[in-house]
């Protein structure tokens, strides 16, 4: 049962479906028929891979983290010269 990636023609949705049986899937967006099904490249998993993922994590939750901490300061800021 693979699992096809497509693209919708009329709406340009990407999306996965399973295929059953050779059956022609639909849009979810839209209903049509209309689908380009695209190249779906393989999936490797190392120690390697893992650990870019893992930098890429720690560097988002970094700046996520230092988001919250200036929304943080600038509505203390802002609650302290009002209240």
């Amino acid at each position: 049962m693979p699992i096809y990636e497509y693209t919708c023609g009329d709406c340009g949705l990407d999306f996965e479906r399973l295929v059953l049986g050779g059956r022609t899937p639909s849009c979810p967006e839209c209903a049509s028929e209309n689908l380009a099904r695209r190249l779906s490249l393989p999936r490797v998993k190392s120690s390697t891979t893992r650990e870019m993922a893992m930098r890429a994590a720690r560097k988002r939750d970094a700046g996520q983290a230092r988001d919250r901490m200036h929304e943080r300061i600038r509505y203390e800021e802002s609650h302290d010269r009002h209240g």
